[in-house]
């Protein structure tokens, strides 16, 4: 059996909408910081990496409610 850790999510149209507006809201996020933030430094390339981290964690954390889900696969 597989670990839930490692579990993949189909997503309903409705999980697929949350994953936009969740991806909308870190590009959001990143104009603003771009606005004030000088972006050809090393802090600036790790507040992207971060910021795209979470948002794969965002994600994440929302395909595993059953009600954004559209069929269960296991890989």
């Amino acid at each position: 059996m597989t670990d839930p850790l490692f579990e993949v999510y189909r997503l309903n149209d409705d999980g697929l909408k949350k994953a936009a507006s969740i991806a909308a809201l870190f590009d959001k996020v990143l104009h603003e910081l771009e606005s004030v933030c000088r972006t050809d430094s090393r802090e600036f390339s790790i507040v992207k990496t971060k910021l795209e981290e979470a948002s794969f964690f965002a994600k994440k954390a929302m395909s595993i409610e059953t009600g954004n889900q559209d069929l269960k696969v296991v890989r």
